[in-house]
């Protein structure tokens, strides 16, 4: 059976379900039925038309349990008269689907598991690997996540921005088990440009686009991280480069700029650079000033100070981080950085040690004990 063409039917399948009024939580267990049997029929009778299939098999799955439930037999009755599924309404259910699973009333992670399960057609084995958790953790997770959502109606705009921060939050887990997520991410966000014309849908698709071209250069063979400045940028993915501005420039078009805008503007300024002494660090100021101003973000201003460090001296970056909570994270490794351009060796030293008892992962950890003991090594 076609992996990829069940994750992608998976989402609309669901989407007719629950149009037709079956519960999220029914309409996603129904159709997880149909896609067993679907493994057990297809083989050997592979269907003329596979979501019809499915949606005939889920539908009768999901009146089949309606049936077991006496509270259920009026409900069961009513959607008995739906009309058939139409294939114009394959975009508007799905993205119905996208703004359910990022139903505020979620956590974060509970959303981010509940939209690769219904929208990205993963299994909780495959999701429960991406996270390097159990099985059986992630499936309560989901299961939870799908009770919260289960009596919630779609009968207003689903809110945007929440979506592209579950999207966000996905791509940025980047790759473990057999499901790059990262690739995942920029899947879905494709899939959400083809549904809804917002500028800050392409603006995050610009942005994973300009992020994941330069993945190839970021880690050295034995996994340790390559900082931006110390790329090899022939390594840089071009095509994709190019695919990332073209889809930023049709959305800054429209002269409503976000957030997910301006971050896709800085990393199209970086990837402009042929070499890292060519970056425009004034004009990627300006694109953070403008980030700021839009979200007051804490970590937009600790981003800033190194831009500014790069624009107007490291004396510059340091007044500008000295502004900021000296809790936040990376705060250390930013001050390390720009003390060691400005000369103090000690000083960097010290804050590299510190940043790297804070790190929050094991290659950045090592990274910064790197740059402790190379300091350490040469006072």
């Amino acid at each position: 059976m076609d992996e990829g063409l069940v994750r992608r039917l998976t989402p609309a399948v669901i989407g007719v379900l629950v149009r037709r009024g079956a519960g999220f939580a029914a309409a996603e267990d129904a159709v997880q039925d149909a896609l067993v049997e679907a493994l057990r029929a297809w083989p050997d009778d592979p269907p003329r038309d596979p979501k019809g299939w499915l949606v005939t098999v889920a539908w009768r799955k999901f009146l089949d349990g309606a049936r077991a439930e006496s509270s259920r037999r009026q409900r069961e009755e009513r959607v008995l008269e739906w009309p058939a599924p139409t294939p114009g309404r394959e975009a508007d259910d799905t993205l119905a689907l996208y703004f359910l699973c990022a139903h505020p009333s979620l956590t974060p992670a509970s959303a981010v598991a509940l939209t690769l399960r219904a929208v990205g057609g993963l299994t909780t084995r495959q999701i429960a690997q991406a996270y390097l958790v159990p099985e059986a953790t992630m499936a309560q997770r989901i299961s939870r996540a799908k009770r919260t959502v289960s009596d919630v109606r779609l009968d207003r705009p689903g809110d945007v921005a929440t979506v592209l921060r579950v999207l966000y939050l996905v791509f940025n887990e980047g790759y473990s088990g057999d499901v790059d997520l990262a690739a995942e991410a920029i899947r879905l966000t494709r899939q959400l440009t083809t549904m809804t014309d917002h500028e800050e849908v392409a603006g995050l698709l610009a942005l994973m686009l300009l992020h994941h071209a330069r993945r190839p250069a970021r880690t050295r063979a034995d996994g340790s991280l390559v900082p931006l400045a110390e790329q090899d940028r022939t390594r840089w993915d071009t095509e994709i480069i190019a695919e990332g501005v073209d889809v930023l420039q049709h959305a800054l078009a429209r002269q409503r700029i976000g957030e997910f805008q301006a971050q896709a503007a800085i990393a199209a300024l970086h990837a402009d650079a042929l070499t890292a002494a060519e970056t425009d660090w004034v004009q990627i100021v300006e694109w953070y000033d403008e980030l700021v101003r839009l979200t007051d973000s804490p970590v937009a201003r600790l981003n800033r100070a190194v831009a500014v460090g790069e624009a107007d001296g490291p004396r510059a970056g340091l007044a500008a981080l000295a502004e900021l909570d000296g809790s936040l994270p990376r705060h250390s490794a930013v001050a390390a950085y720009l003390h060691e351009r400005d000369g103090d060796t000690v000083v960097a030293a010290r804050l590299y040690s510190e940043a790297a008892r804070l790190a929050s992962n094991a290659a950045e950890r090592d990274h910064l004990t790197r740059q402790a003991a190379r300091l350490n090594a040469t006072s």
